[in-house]
């Protein structure tokens, strides 16, 4: 069996920490396997096949012509023919979004060749509307139906609102394959079944971490940032937004008590946003080491996000042995329990603000109930899931 993986990114972010744990499993079973993406860290099997020049070009023409996802026709064509040498089995699709493939163009390309089993992991919303990988914030339901007069589409062009267009080319374009869809949690799952793919067998098949190296871990943090005397409570996000939550920890930093200190980790470099003083700042780490200690450090984990599909971020919180406080939105509260963290409802400050004391200062929570859930999150026994189905 040869397998290729399809995705943004390699060995960096979210989806690309899937798709390597994968493909490391593939490795270990002895399977021939390739990941083909166009930003990120390099990886041992991942074949990269666009420049960064080429991209920021993809990205432009999507923000002028309103196209998003219908570009890129070069960077899909080498794509395509690096398929036609591999010749796999197995396609297994990520995110398509990142300006790395033409739909139109891969598509018709799986429609030709139906001997090639097909599996799409859907980590966000995209593939099933018109423009938005996710639509909460703006309470959008026209993709049950048919997207149209976008209320986001300012965020995907400057000029044109093409929303029904994408979504019907999408609807035609991802009927009639050899396709099986995969989602990481019950509530994307439940949406795929209210969309036009409705049709389509959905597995869900929850993410997974590296529960040996997100384990509680010993450091100075509290040291280097004179917090000995301070609870600690953690955000991090790859790249802050109103989405990620921004906007409630600023407001929590107003009135959460003094000896509650804020950490976010993530911040981007070229971040336009104006944190209080009171808030530290961390800047984007990949560096899984890193982030154990300052999970293991924080007394708190809190994830006040607005949209989201299965937060990662949340188990490596649990499986350092800090008790998460995440919004009851998406399938984040899938990855948490009672013994393990608290769901409060979205964007109510004072809820989090009484759960965050709660978490941070009630015996209520204990370490063995920890280490149970976070068994549950071995991203080897998670991606096993996916070489079974991939047979």
């Amino acid at each position: 069996m040869k397998v290729v993986q399809i995705n943004a990114t390699a060995n960096r972010g979210g989806t690309g920490r899937v798709c390597s744990g994968i493909s490391e499993l593939l490795t270990e079973e002895g399977i021939e396997n390739y990941i083909f993406y166009v930003s990120g860290n390099s990886f041992p099997n991942g074949i990269n096949y666009a420049s960064e020049l080429e991209l920021k070009l993809e990205a432009l023409k999507s923000r002028i012509f309103g196209n998003y996802g219908f570009n890129s026709r070069l960077i899909t064509k080498r794509q395509i023919k690096k398929i036609d040498e591999i010749k796999p089995d197995v396609v297994h699709l990520h995110n398509l979004h990142g300006h790395n493939v033409n739909l139109k163009m891969l598509f018709n390309y799986f429609k030709k060749n139906p001997q090639i089993k097909l599996f799409w992991t859907f980590h966000d919303c995209w593939s099933f509307t018109g423009y938005c990988p996710y639509f909460e914030m703006s309470k959008c339901d026209k993709w049950k139906t048919e997207c149209n007069n976008c209320p986001q589409s300012k965020r995907y062009s400057w000029f044109f609102d093409k929303s029904k267009r994408l979504f019907n080319e999408k609807r035609e374009l991802f009927s009639s394959l050899n396709l099986t869809i995969v989602t990481p949690s019950k509530w994307l799952q439940g949406l795929v079944k209210q969309s036009f793919l409705k049709d389509y067998e959905v597995k869900v098949i929850n993410n997974g971490i590296d529960i040996d190296k997100f384990k509680p871990t010993e450091s100075d943090f509290r040291e280097k940032y004179n917090l000995e005397n301070k609870k600690i409570v953690l955000g991090v996000a790859d790249g802050w937004a109103k989405r990620k939550g921004i906007d409630i920890f600023i407001e929590l930093s107003k009135i959460l008590p003094e000896d509650y200190q804020i950490v976010l980790v993530g911040m981007k470099s070229n971040s336009n946003i104006e944190l209080p003083d009171n808030i530290i700042s961390i800047g984007r780490t990949e560096d899984t080491g890193e982030l154990a200690k300052i999970y293991t450090a924080a007394d708190a984990f809190v994830n006040p996000t607005s949209d989201d599909t299965y937060p990662t971020v949340n188990m490596e919180a649990v499986a350092c042995g800090t008790p998460v406080v995440t919004s009851r939105i998406g399938g984040s509260p899938e990855t948490i329990d009672e013994k393990t963290g608290i769901v409060v409802d979205i964007n109510d400050i004072d809820g989090f603000k009484n759960a965050i004391i709660y978490a941070c200062e009630s015996s209520h929570f204990s370490q063995e109930d920890f280490y149970e859930k976070a068994i549950l999150f071995d991203k080897k026994e998670k991606f096993k899931e996916y070489i079974e189905l991939y047979n």
